[in-house]
């Protein structure tokens, strides 16, 4: 059993039918969630780790961005 980050309602899942970074969703309020540990259980919005993905991505591209322009 673990709590929905979202909505706070109880999701039912087996522990041994999950792995890290498996996605499952909520039967509250729909919410994707990504498992982000395994002992114990945790998980996160699936959403939420994707935008800080992007947001690692976009700082990636503005510092190779920088580099460049420093070697003209």
């Amino acid at each position: 059993m673990v709590k929905c980050p979202v909505c706070d309602g109880a999701i039912d899942v087996d522990e041994e039918d999950v792995d890290e970074g498996d996605t499952i969703s909520c039967d509250e309020c729909g919410a994707d969630l990504r498992v982000t540990g395994t002992d114990p259980l945790e998980v996160e919005s699936a959403e939420e780790l994707d935008e800080e993905e992007d947001d690692d991505e976009d700082f990636l591209e503005d510092e190779e961005e920088e580099e460049d322009e420093d070697w003209k």
